[in-house]
């Protein structure tokens, strides 16, 4: 039979991989709470692809659209643009605040070259949505096979 083996604690009684196991169990705590809430990016984007072309959907709340710069080149498309803070009364503070503030800028690479001067832009209830059209040199074409 075997005793097990009793000693006073001391250096010899470290286990270095119990400290490791801890700050991987630690380190997976953390990022387990933030996943998911992290800073997202923005502002928020959807896109769709169609046969026609794409379509681009951003959330800009509160914004005014004459703060917006988008630009196509050849298949990426980039927003640009600045929210600016809320004005607080006289002696108010923020109690939570969730909504950035500042400049932002995004970039989308499509699946497709765009046809530039037929892309469409429109603002509504603090909603981008950007038509992108596929460029003619990008869309497929029948091809005649002659017997001969």
């Amino acid at each position: 039979m075997l005793w097990p083996v009793t000693r006073p604690f001391g250096w010899w009684d470290w286990d270095p991989w119990a400290e490791l196991r801890q700050m991987q169990r630690e380190m997976n705590r953390l990022f387990n709470s933030i996943e998911g809430r992290g800073p997202a990016e923005f502002p928020a984007l959807n896109v769709w692809r169609g046969p026609e072309g794409s379509l681009v959907t951003a959330e800009l709340p509160g914004l005014d659209p004459k703060a917006l710069d988008i630009s196509v080149r050849g298949n990426t498309l980039v927003v640009r643009g600045s929210r600016e803070p809320e004005k607080l009364e006289e002696g108010a503070a923020y109690h939570r605040q969730e909504r950035a503030f500042g400049s932002f800028v995004r970039s989308v690479q499509l699946p497709h070259q765009v046809d530039a001067a037929k892309v469409e832009a429109t603002y509504r209830k603090g909603i981008l949505r950007v038509k992108l059209p596929v460029a003619e040199a990008d869309k497929p074409r029948q091809i005649t096979v002659t017997a001969g």
